[in-house]
């Protein structure tokens, strides 16, 4: 059993809801205390890991229990801790939808293969956030990627991904939950 000083539950939640409320709970905590967040999201694991790596505070692990995912950080001390910045190159879904056409783009979806299969965008390639380090590489540097995710979140933290990465990324923002354009599904 690992030991924790306290304890998020954020079962039945989607995302952005576990990260958000993860982020709310660590500014409370004093440095080195050890948080288990419980979720039955599968993006959380990725997202709670690059969003931690993102700011400075320590992911240390996640543990599967059924469908509980037990997810385990360590809150850095202030000195560690990096000041949360956001992907600045944005696009709306609106304008999004008005470059559908273009063959010089890439839209890339990193949510939850689940989540994809039932609607995702004409054309986008499925690389969920979990996988982007790995991953990255069969995507052209010669073509601009819009990344999209459900509420913009996940998106954003592929986008830094790869723009540190050298590619020209747009994050679109707010994404799948509010689009309204054309969709198709892999079932």
């Amino acid at each position: 059993m690992i030991k924790t000083d306290h304890i998020l539950d954020a079962k039945g939640l989607a995302c952005p809801m576990p990260i958000v409320k993860t982020k709310k709970t660590m500014k409370d905590l004093e440095a080195g205390v050890v948080l288990e967040v419980q979720a039955t999201d599968k993006g959380s694991k990725a997202d709670i890991k690059a969003w931690a790596d993102k700011v400075g505070h320590h992911y240390l692990g996640t543990v599967e229990e059924g469908e509980i995912l037990k997810h385990y950080l360590r809150k850095a001390s202030d000195s560690e801790v990096e000041s949360e910045k956001n992907h600045p190159n944005i696009i709306s879904n609106d304008d999004l939808e008005t470059k559908l056409a273009d063959e010089n783009i890439t839209i890339v979806d990193v949510r939850e293969p689940a989540e994809y299969v039932f609607s995702h965008l004409p054309n986008a390639i499925s690389i969920p956030l979990g996988e982007m380090e790995n991953r990255m590489s069969e995507l052209s540097s010669d073509k601009q990627i819009y990344v999209i995710c459900r509420t913009g979140t996940r998106s954003d933290l592929a986008a830094q991904q790869l723009a540190d990465s050298g590619y020209d990324v747009i994050n679109v923002v707010p994404g799948m939950s509010e689009w309204a354009g054309p969709t198709t599904s892999s079932l």
